[in-house]
């Protein structure tokens, strides 16, 4: 049987009004009162009742996380942080997964509107212009995190990706890697489009650039690329080193040259992004980019909080600072 407010009432001797103001935490139920009544409520094992506190106050206490691939470690990573924070503020973070699709994401946007979010956290998909557009016209608090919309000016948090190809190709170059080759996402989300810029930049300031036939465009959800990756580097074997999107995308290429016999870093160099190293253990220590994933979880959290207590008004733009980790991947090439 579901335990009411009138239950507790007749077990405390405490009227219905009173109970319910001292299970809101109603500053007008004196403290050891609202204490008392706790403490029975929890033994009888009551569960408050969320929507109705929704329609009373007029806010769910519930923020809505969108993101495009929930088995992703470096998502995994970000919703902690994210659901911390707002654990903190007695609120309950939801994930829905787009699979990295508008149409999906489309519908996860609808289906958090209907639970009366209080706000909304979405990395988005490739080409969502309408997605966001129609977000933005609610009016409901959101913020991007991992990719933002040139065309679309709202919150967002991410991480320095132009300056993260750069450290990552100057790596290899210095170390003697002159094949350089690129395993990029779609280059509709902006974190594939200024990572690419940023290699291009580091090779021209060595006299160079990136060969049109060293760059890949892959699924940016690891496990079905094996066989495009296999034919690239049949095609190409002088390459001698690979940066790639993601470090998903990074163990998928170490497994496919494992199984043709090569050797990482031995046969080819590796650098990848996301450091998911640093959270997770894995068989092999990847060299990587650390996009601030903590950080990046923690500041677009902050800045949705604001938003939802209307203490802010202009757009918050956080471009967080990217560094190179390095382990094990990368070998001097001779």
């Amino acid at each position: 049987m579901k335990v009411t407010l009138k239950d507790i009432a007749t077990r405390t001797g405490y009227s219905v009004n009173t109970v319910s103001h001292a299970l809101a935490g109603k500053t007008d139920i004196a403290v050891s009162t609202r204490e008392e009544i706790a403490k029975v409520a929890a033994e009888m094992g009551y569960i408050r009742n969320s929507a109705a506190s929704s329609l009373r106050s007029g806010k769910s206490g519930t923020i809505a996380l969108i993101l495009p691939d929930v088995a992703n470690p470096n998502f995994i990573i970000m919703f902690r942080g994210i659901e911390a924070f707002f654990r903190q503020k007695s609120y309950t973070v939801f994930v829905l997964n787009t699979d990295e699709s508008p149409e999906i994401e489309r519908d996860a946007i609808h289906a958090a509107l209907a639970q009366n979010v209080d706000g909304i956290i979405l990395c988005p998909t490739a080409d969502d212009h309408a997605n966001l557009s129609y977000l933005a016209s609610t009016g409901v608090p959101f913020c991007l995190i991992g990719r933002r919309m040139q065309e679309i000016d709202t919150d967002y948090v991410i991480c320095d990706d132009e300056l993260g190809g750069y450290l990552a190709a100057t790596h290899l170059w210095e170390n003697g890697h002159r094949q350089i080759a690129f395993f990029n996402g779609d280059l509709r989300i902006s974190a594939a489009k200024e990572r690419l810029a940023g290699i291009e930049r580091a090779l021209a300031e060595y006299g160079t650039e990136l060969r049109p036939e060293h760059t890949l465009s892959l699924s940016v959800k690891a496990g079905g690329n094996k066989q495009q990756m296999r034919l690239f580097f049949e095609q190409h074997p002088k390459v001698s080193a690979l940066i790639t999107f993601s470090d998903l995308l990074a163990y998928e290429a170490i497994c496919v040259l494992e199984d043709m016999g090569k050797r990482v870093p031995a046969d080819l160099s590796v650098v990848g992004f996301d450091n998911i190293c640093s959270d997770f253990s894995f068989p092999t220590a990847l060299s990587s980019v650390s996009v601030s994933k903590k950080t990046m979880a923690a500041a677009s959290a902050e800045l949705l909080w604001e938003r939802i207590e209307g203490r802010t008004v202009e757009e918050g733009h956080i471009i967080l600072p990217t560094k190179l980790i390095e382990r094990k991947t990368v070998k001097t090439h001779k």
